[in-house]
């Protein structure tokens, strides 16, 4: 059972020390790459978690598609059915999980636009009439493009360089589609809890590109900073009833990105110990994340490779080489 249980241990074990990784990363390299760094991660964990999981769940109907007889399957790994059972449950319950996820983003998506139908404005923004200080940036929706929502008493807090700040965050966040790898992320977190950190991460680094963008584009990152702790100190403790919850202005924590901003503009990492460093982390997480793929799918070549081998032999007398395959795949599962 040794390596059977290893299998199992890969699939549920790796994408927590694989996101603690992806995370750190994530901190060494500009706002842009971390930001693809986690979501990227986070699909292949994923990935790697259903593939594993899959491979658990299929190796009985394998058996049976290979005309290989259940029973002495379960002679060589006796766990072989309540493996696959609770591959299967653990499937399900991720698939039910996505499915209510999806729809509760499309719901959300849906509840902002009609919030932010009684807006009025120009071009890409809409200012609605609210006292309450929020802005978001609303992602195209039912062949609507994208638009920038600013409450007017969220309007009325900002200095004049600060707004031309919080729209350039805002339309940083909708020329990047950040939306698209906030919820490819989040869609991620009902396959393995362990990816719900690098979603927190994911959410910061998110921010501080479109703070980034935003400095650009003003000229002055102080004047950023202003704008971002202004915003943030403002919006604390609203409802946020108009807006969009994965890209709000107030959203990742608001002093590191001030303190960041504050900084000097965030370059590629430099020296030869640090890149190193980041092919090492980067390599890691590839790794963590195919490994279950890999697993499970040599698992799948084993029994399909011997079950040839065992029908074109005729029938099996004693322990044919299937049974050895399983016997060094799991160990000894039958005694």
């Amino acid at each position: 059972m040794t390596y059977a249980l290893l299998l199992v241990v890969l699939a549920l074990v790796f994408p927590w020390g694989a996101a603690a990784l992806a995370r750190r990363l994530a901190g060494v390299l500009r706002p842009r790459e971390a930001c693809w760094t986690l979501t990227v991660a986070a699909v292949l964990l994923a990935g790697g978690t259903v593939a594993a999981l899959v491979g658990l769940f299929h190796v009985p109907f394998l058996a049976g598609l290979e005309q290989l007889s259940l029973t002495r399957v379960v002679e060589v790994w006796p766990a072989v059915v309540p493996l696959a059972c609770v591959a299967g449950a653990l499937l399900l319950t991720q698939f039910v999980l996505l499915v209510r996820r999806w729809r509760r983003h499309r719901a959300l998506l849906a509840r902002a636009w009609r919030a932010a139908g009684v807006g009025h404005g120009d071009g890409d923004l809409l200012v609605v009439a609210d006292s309450e200080a929020d802005a978001f940036a609303l992602p195209g929706h039912r062949g609507r493009p994208g638009r920038v929502v600013v409450t007017s008493g969220m309007m009325r807090t900002l200095r004049d360089q600060e707004r031309e700040v919080l729209l350039a965050h805002e339309r940083a966040h909708l020329r990047g589609r950040h939306h698209l790898l906030s919820a490819v992320t989040d869609l991620t977190t009902t396959i393995h809890p362990a990816l719900r950190s690098v979603r927190e991460a994911l959410v910061f680094h998110l921010e501080r590109w479109a703070d980034e963008s935003a400095a650009l584009a003003v000229g002055n990152r102080r004047v950023a900073a202003a704008a971002v702790a202004r915003a943030a100190l403002a919006g604390s403790g609203r409802s946020h009833a108009h807006g969009y919850p994965l890209l709000l202005v107030t959203s990742g924590p608001v002093p590191q990105r001030v303190e960041a901003l504050l900084l000097p503009e965030p370059g590629p990492p430099r020296g030869g110990a640090r890149r190193a460093g980041i092919v090492v982390l980067a390599g890691t997480v590839i790794a963590a994340a195919t490994a279950a793929l890999a697993l499970a799918y040599g698992l799948h070549e084993f029994v399909e490779y011997d079950a040839r081998q065992l029908i074109g032999t005729g029938p099996p007398t004693g322990c044919s080489s299937l049974w050895s395959t399983l016997h060094a795949l799991f160990g000894a599962g039958a005694s």
